[in-house]
């Protein structure tokens, strides 16, 4: 009796201390947030993110749910729950710690744990200008979207290319880091020393060696990462390294960045002889724009654009097919290079161009009931390992509730199937599709 008092007690002094930054069409706080002095400036804030997918899948040829063929999948799942606690404990110290989990579905484990995504701590060595941290982090290099806000990204799902190497030698993006960040006028910078984790236990990659690059399973060298971008508007915060999809017309920003990924001897594979293995090095590069620019303050209209370009090499031959929250387990005979489900050829060396643009309609569009956000993406990859380009798009229409905190999402995605021609050739022969109807709420 005496715990739960003052686990009430505690409840109760948290919540009369949050900010309750209020709409005229809503009575509830905007944010969760525990003052830790007068002004504000040292705080605590608290942060909730839930997504649910409603999904029809047009599954790749042969797919199977444990053993039983199906080629029409519908589920409903999780796909991203996070709860967030972070804050500003003195001037310079800073913490941010995340968990949650991700793609939780009927075919998942029953009773799943959460997981830490996040857990850092940061020292302002120049306030602004040079902050300096560790830990579990998504202080990440190459490009805008390999570390996305994910409670505002504009479809369904960031480019999930640009996150190099996700639960490879990483535990979902996040890497263990040393990292310096800060923003020096308007160049914005992110630099950090990553100790890969282990491949050995990674489930998104066979360690069986073979004729193609795959990830070493031997303890990696370090690896190097880093983003600069130049912020020619509005400048955009860098307090968390989670980078917004949309600002639905709130901030005007237009950037130009360049990042890039380096890690000696990251990849392995056969010599021509079988025997010997050959080490490559893994690069990245990439250079990118985004632009989030209000076309009328009286309407409330606004376009959000973001196009990307990268050169990747992983090794000989490396490609790696990804499903997001994939609703099937395997393939039978009838399967396809592609694998189970929708996975597709999502990761490799080569060459990718990824475009999005989103158009906000004015806010007076659904009236008390919100306003409406058209996007469309495409993800375009010349990889080495495929006779025929990789072509990815997708698009919907978001019903924005109460902004990125309330929306519903319906979205369309196309995908191509890539299969053996009699040369030994890998065609890109069909293609299928998948519908999402996805649900957001968030604090």
């Amino acid at each position: 009796m005496k715990k739960f008092i003052i686990c009430a007690a505690m409840s109760g002094l948290f919540f009369a201390n949050v900010d309750a930054q209020e709409t005229e069409s809503s009575k509830f706080p905007k944010e969760l947030k525990f003052k830790l002095n007068e002004d504000g400036s040292q705080y605590i804030k608290a942060n909730f993110l839930n997504q649910i997918w409603l999904r029809y899948t047009a599954a790749n040829p042969g797919s199977e749910v444990f053993g039983t063929a199906d080629e029409h999948l519908l589920d409903v799942g999780l796909r991203r729950t996070r709860i967030v606690l972070y804050g500003q404990l003195t001037d310079r110290v800073f913490f941010y710690t995340q968990f949650g989990q991700n793609n939780l579905s009927y075919r998942s484990p029953r009773k799943q744990g959460l997981f830490f995504h996040d857990a850092l701590a940061e020292y302002a060595v120049v306030k602004e200008k040079i902050s300096l941290g560790a830990g579990l982090t998504g202080w990440n290099g190459v490009s805008r979207y390999s570390s996305p806000s994910v409670g505002s990204i504009l479809g369904l799902d960031a480019p999930l290319y640009q996150q190099t190497t996700n639960d490879i030698n990483d535990q979902f993006v996040r890497k263990f880091s040393v990292y310096a960040k800060g923003q020096l006028g308007q160049l914005d910078y992110r630099l950090a020393v990553s100790k890969p984790m282990s491949t050995e236990l990674s489930t998104a990659q066979s360690n069986q060696l073979g004729d193609n690059s795959l990830f070493a399973a031997e303890p990696g060298y370090a690896q190097v990462h880093g983003y600069f971008k130049y912020m020619f508007w509005d400048k955009e915060s860098n307090t968390t390294p989670y980078q917004a999809g949309s600002y639905l017309g709130q901030k005007r920003v237009m950037n130009i960045g360049a990042g890039f990924l380096s890690q000696k001897d990251a990849m392995w594979h056969y010599a021509d002889n079988q025997t010997d293995t050959l080490r490559s090095n893994l690069t990245i590069l990439s250079v990118d724009f985004f632009m989030d620019q209000p076309i009328s303050a009286s309407k409330g209209n606004a376009i959000t654009a973001y196009a990307a370009y990268s050169y990747s090499d992983y090794g000989k031959n490396y490609i790696r097919n990804i499903g997001a929250m994939n609703p099937a387990t395997g393939v039978n005979e009838n399967g396809t290079f592609n694998g189970p489900g929708n996975a597709f050829p999502t990761i490799g060396t080569g060459n990718t161009v990824f475009a999005q643009l989103g158009y906000l309609f004015g806010r007076e569009v659904l009236g008390k009931s919100g306003t409406l956000q058209a996007y469309f993406s495409t993800q375009y990859s010349d990889f080495d390992r495929l006779e025929d380009a990789m072509l990815m798009y997708d698009g919907g229409l978001n019903w924005l509730i109460d902004g990125n905190r309330v929306k519903l999402t319906m979205g369309y995605q196309s995908r191509p199937i890539f299969d053996y021609s009699n040369s030994g050739a890998l065609e890109s022969t069909s293609r299928k599709g998948m519908a999402v109807m996805q649900f957001q709420v968030a604090i």
